[in-house]
C-alpha cells in the first residue's frame, strides 16, 4: 500500500469510529469534519487501496447500492432503518443455506438485509 496519508487515515477513522456499513455520501460528509480537504476522489481513491489490502469489504445492498465496512467480522447480516437510512450489523447468521437452497442447486455466498426502524429513531 502507498504511504499513509491524513485522508486515508480519516476515512480509517470514520470506519472505526462508525463501526458499520456507510455508503460515499457519509464516509465523505464525516471525513470532512477530521480533514476539511477531503473530496470525493480522494474517497474512492482510499476506498479502492482499503479493499485491495483487504482492510475493507464492498456490501451490496438492494436500493442503497454498493456500502463499505470493515473486514474481519465474520460473516453476518445487515438492517436498514427505513428512517434515517443507516445500515446496522446484525451479529451471526441464521440461515441454513443446505435448507434454503433448493436441490441440485449450489450455495457460494448469500447477503440478508432485514429492515424497519432503529431503536434511535423509534424513540423519537
Amino acid at each position: 500500500m502507498k504511504r499513509k496519508t491524513s485522508q486515508r487515515a480519516a476515512i480509517e477513522q470514520v470506519f472505526c469510529e462508525r463501526d458499520r456499513p456507510l455508503g460515499i455520501e457519509e464516509i465523505l460528509e464525516s471525513g470532512r469534519l477530521l480533514v476539511e480537504s477531503l473530496n470525493q476522489a480522494t474517497v474512492y481513491r482510499n476506498l479502492k487501496l482499503l479493499l485491495e489490502n483487504g482492510w475493507l469489504r464492498q456490501v451490496y445492498h438492494p436500493s442503497l447500492g454498493t456500502l463499505y465496512e470493515r473486514t474481519g467480522k465474520g460473516h453476518h447480516h445487515h438492517f436498514h432503518c427505513r428512517l434515517c437510512n443507516r445500515v446496522y450489523d446484525l451479529p451471526g447468521c441464521a440461515l441454513n443455506e443446505k435448507e434454503a437452497a433448493p436441490a441440485g442447486f449450489v450455495v457460494e455466498d448469500h447477503e440478508c438485509f432485514l429492515f424497519g426502524v432503529c431503536p434511535a429513531c423509534r424513540e423519537k
